[in-house]
Order: C-alpha cells, then structure tokens, then sequence
C-alpha cells in the first residue's frame, strides 16, 4: 500500500518515493500520461522538470531542447527553427522550447527519451503538458484517492534563461500560488544552481508554508551552471564539504545528490563503502534524497544484473540497489519505476 499522506510544513514520516519525471521507465516521460501512472503506482511526489516557452509559459521537458524527447525533427513546418546554442558551457544543435510558443508546442508529440531500451510503442500518443496541467492532474487524483501528491518541480538551466529573458523563479512561484492545491500541498523546488535556490529563500522568508528548497549535487568535478556563467571555480565536490553542506544549509532543507555520491561502484562491480555524505549532510540537518534509480540492466552496478542484455528490466537488482541505499538513512529518492521504489520501501 502507498505511504500515508505527505502533509504541507511537517516532517516527513517515511521514505519518500520520487517518480523522476514521472513513471518515466513505463511511459514517456514528462507526459501527463507518466504523471497519472506515477500516482497510481504509489508515488508520494512527482516530479515536473520546467523549462519556458517562447511566451513565458512553463512547460514540463527534461531539457529546452526537444529533438530527442519529441516528433519535432520530423516536422517540415519546424525545420528552420533548428540551431546551435551554448547551454552552461556546452553546445547543443536542435530545436528549443523558448523559440517556440505554447501553441506550437501542444502540435508536437512526445517520443521516449531512451528507445533502444525502454522501445517507441508509446510515440505519438501524448502531448507536452505545462505545469498548470500537472498541478491539475495531481489535484484530481488527490480528490478522488483521498491521498494527497506532492509536486517537486526543477528549474531547469536558471541561468541560462534569465539571460535570455524568460527567468522561471517567479512565474512558478506565481503558477503555485493560482492553484488552491499547491498552495496547501507540499512542493519542493530544486535546482542544481545555488544562486536562484538563494533568491528564492529570500522571497519565501524563513516560514514559507508548503514550499521548501532541494540542492541537486551534480558530479563532483562539474560545476553548477551559475558559477560557470560567473567564471567562478566553484565545484559541486565544494558544496559537498562540511563547511559547503554548512552553506546549503542556510537556504535549503535538502540535498539531491547523484546516487554515486553517496555509494560509489566499486572496481569489481558491486556497491562500494559508502562515503561521508550522508552522514555530514544530516549534521547539517539536511535531508538526503539521492537519484535516480532505474530498473534496467544498463544503470546498475554489473554485480546486481541479470544476463547482458542491458534492456532487461532487472527488478530483482534495482530492488537490491534501493534497498542499499536504505541503509544509509536516505529520507526519500527519485526512480523511473514508482512502483518498483514503493515495494522496497514497503517491505522493509
């Protein structure tokens, strides 16, 4: 059975289960079709990746450029629209949602993200929802389960859309505060940027109700995309420090750091000793939910496989994996398989 109710400005009674962009190992991700299976396979929060259109309005993609994650290449109309853009110091080719406008991009269709793994029977079913549509979505299943979904939205590349003009922070704080439901149920804004996380606790004050701020921890040797834009040398591996958790600490109740980061593989491929992380972020009193867990063969550690073929849907190894990370005390985690993660939970 799922968890009980996660309630707005309490702590959180159990292991959270995080559908990372959805039931994204099911169904395409970020689609409100993912988002509905999410619920139902016992999610406590969804998780909407936000990105902004052309007209300002915040839609739900992984990244701004959609080429792999919708038909948007096979579109004549579109064509001239592809170019070449640098995003926190990397340089991408395709299509981009800010180029488009909300009514250009509901013509589009969602694709799977990861086909040769998870296949492309769902293609061309779904369209791009926009956080409205999430947050209405989740409402529903709130009023017709009885138990109530938390959102935990990511600003995706802060920086690089305050530069061009379309800033996100306040037209999601001003999207949350439009709808009756997030204004009670709990929401989790994330960043892997520290600089909005920052503003943001200002704006919301040290008594924000249902609103609390999550830190995503990247690689240790890359950089959050602010620090990049300033031409700081600021690494993730400084914000792991004691004295950087020390600094989160003062803005933000959680970390989200890569599941690596705190159970690193080993060289003869099982799950190594975990490292400090955990346990100095908790002396901060941050909470600790790492990502992503996905049941495929390809994303375990070669120990906890079955077979070589790194489609196989191994539920038997991602079960083993969660669990691991159990251990150490984690307060929640985000998977692409909600139900996989509600019955390591569950059964513990």
């Amino acid at each position: 059975m799922p968890a009980a109710s996660v309630h707005a400005g309490e702590e959180w009674a159990d292991v959270l289960v995080i559908a990372h962009r959805g039931a994204s190992a099911q169904l395409p991700e970020h689609t409100l079709a993912a988002y509905a299976r999410a619920m139902e396979d016992g999610a406590d929060y969804i998780e909407p990746d936000l990105v902004a259109t052309r007209d300002g309005v915040l839609v739900a993609r992984h990244e701004n450029e959609i080429s792999g994650t919708t038909d948007v290449a096979q579109r004549p109309e579109f064509a001239a629209r592809k170019r070449r853009q640098v995003i926190d110091g990397e340089a991408f080719d395709g299509w981009f949602t800010e180029d488009f406008t909300l009514a250009e991009l509901k013509t589009l269709r969602a694709r799977e993200r990861l086909p040769a793994l998870r296949g492309t029977s769902h293609d061309g079913r779904y369209d791009i929802a926009t956080l409205d549509e999430v947050i209405a979505l989740a409402a529903e299943h709130a009023a017709r389960s009885g138990r109530r979904i938390g959102l935990i939205p990511e600003i995706k590349h802060p920086s690089h859309f305050q530069r061009i003009g379309l800033p996100m922070e306040e037209r999601l704080l001003g999207t949350l505060a439009a709808h009756a439901y997030t204004r009670e149920a709990p929401v989790v804004i994330q960043s892997f940027e520290q600089a909005n996380l920052r503003a943001l606790r200002t704006r919301l004050g040290p008594s924000h109700g249902n609103i609390r701020l999550l830190q995503l921890l990247g690689p240790a040797d890359t950089q959050p995309g602010d620090a990049l834009a300033a031409g700081k040398s600021t690494r993730y591996a400084d914000l792991m420090t004691p004295a950087g958790l020390r600094d989160i600490a003062g803005y933000a109740e959680i970390i989200g750091p890569w599941t690596r980061l705190l159970i690193p593989v080993a060289e003869d491929g099982t799950l190594g000793a975990p490292t400090a992380l955990t346990t100095d972020a908790r002396k901060e009193g941050l909470h600790v939910w790492p990502y992503t867990f996905r049941p495929e063969n390809q994303f375990l550690p070669e120990a906890l496989r079955q077979g070589d073929d790194p489609r196989t849907r191994n539920e038997a190894g991602s079960l083993a994996e969660i669990r691991a990370y159990l251990a150490l005390g984690i307060g929640g985690f985000f998977t692409d398989d909600p139900a996989l993660g509600r019955r390591a939970v569950d059964a513990r």
